[in-house]
């Protein structure tokens, strides 16, 4: 290197910089804009995902209608002969349902009706 001229720098470096910045800028530009639309446009309160969803009226009937007729035991831990025999009522009810098939490998068997899957009751069993 001569004495009297620099060391001429790579503008290579420098446009690479430039368009990281730039591709940052822009998708943080984007991010806020769609993030406003969202919560503007009040899709943010029924978002399923969000802790605070307030679900609709049907829902809310729905899981009433389910809840009924499920059976769990209580939730306070305190086990008395009566809750034991109400336990062993639903027990033997379902027991009989699965009882009933008469193939325990058919495929029918876990069908999505059997299984209380997208249906309201039970699927109608051959005896």
């Amino acid at each position: 290197m001569n004495p009297g001229e620099e060391k001429k720098e790579s503008k290579g470096s420098r446009n690479i910089l430039i368009m990281g910045l730039g591709s940052i800028v822009i998708a943080l530009l984007t991010t806020g804009i769609s993030l406003a639309i969202y919560h503007n446009s009040g899709n943010i309160y029924l978002d399923r995902s969000r802790p605070g969803f307030l679900p609709d009226k049907e829902e809310i009937e729905e899981d009433a209608k389910k809840q009924d007729s499920d059976y769990a035991l209580d939730k306070s831990g305190v086990i008395t002969v009566e809750i034991l025999d109400e336990y062993l009522e639903h027990y033997s009810a379902e027991e009989l349902i699965v009882d009933s098939y008469n193939d325990a490998f058919d495929i029918d068997v876990l069908s999505d009706t059997n299984l209380g899957i997208g249906a309201e009751e039970p699927a109608d069993i051959d005896e």
